[in-house]
C-alpha cells in the first residue's frame, strides 16, 4: 500500500472513530461533519474524500455498534444452560444490556433513514441480517420441522417483542423502566413467548 493509501486508511479509520465518539456523546443529532473534520485535522470538505456521505459514515459507525453487539450476544450464547428456551433469554437480557450501555450508538442503528430515494447498501442489510443467526440456533432446536422461512418470521416477532420492550424502557420519560426490572420483564416475556410457541407446536 502507497503512503498516500496508507494515510487515507488512517485518516478514515480516524473520521470513523471520532463519529462514532460524537453519536455516542450527543446522538445522531451531534453528528457534525465540520467538527469531525476538524478534530482529524483535515479541511471540512476533506470528509466528503474519505467517505461518500453522512450516510455511509453513518452506517460505518454502526458496522462498529453491530460487531460488538454480535460479540455480546456470542457470549450470551455460551453463558449458561445450552437449553433453547434459557438460550434465548439470555440472548434477549443480553440485547437489554447492550441497549442500555450503548443506548446512543444502539438508538442510532433504528434513527437513521437514508436520504429519499437513496437504498440502504447490501452489506449494511447483511451485517444487520446476520445477527439474526444467534435467535435461529435456538428456534432451530426447539422446532426442528419448521423451514427457514418460518424460522425468519418467528425470530423477527421474538425480536420486535422484545425490541419494543427495551426501545420503551429505556426511554427517559414517564415510560421509563429501572434496568434491573426491565432485564426480569424481558426474561418473562421471552420465557411466555417460548412456552407459547412450543405449546402449538406443529
Amino acid at each position: 500500500m502507497s503512503k498516500a493509501l496508507e494515510r487515507r486508511a488512517k485518516l478514515r479509520e480516524a473520521l470513523i472513530e471520532a463519529a462514532e465518539r460524537a453519536i455516542a456523546a450527543k446522538g445522531l443529532g451531534g453528528l457534525k461533519t465540520r467538527e469531525l473534520a476538524q478534530e482529524i485535522g483535515v479541511a471540512n470538505g476533506g470528509v466528503y474524500n474519505l467517505v461518500e456521505d453522512v450516510d455511509e459514515l453513518i452506517l460505518r459507525v454502526g458496522s462498529r455498534t453491530l460487531a460488538r453487539l454480535d460479540a455480546s450476544l456470542s457470549l450470551a450464547e455460551i453463558g449458561g444452560a445450552a437449553a433453547p428456551r434459557e438460550m434465548l433469554v439470555r440472548i434477549a437480557v443480553a440485547y437489554c444490556d447492550f441497549a442500555a450501555d450503548n443506548l446512543e450508538l444502539w438508538r442510532a442503528l433504528f434513527e437513521h433513514r437514508m436520504q429519499p430515494g437513496k437504498p440502504v447498501p447490501e452489506w449494511a442489510i447483511t451485517e444487520q441480517m446476520e445477527l439474526f443467526r444467534h435467535i435461529y440456533k435456538p428456534l432451530a432446536a426447539l422446532f426442528p420441522q419448521r423451514s427457514p422461512a418460518q424460522f425468519g418470521v418467528t425470530a423477527r416477532s421474538l425480536f420486535s417483542a422484545v425490541h419494543g420492550m427495551v426501545a420503551l424502557g429505556l426511554e427517559h420519560k414517564l415510560i421509563a423502566v429501572p434496568i434491573g426490572a426491565l432485564r426480569s420483564e424481558i426474561a418473562t416475556l421471552t420465557r411466555a413467548m417460548v412456552d407459547g410457541l412450543t405449546a402449538r407446536k406443529e
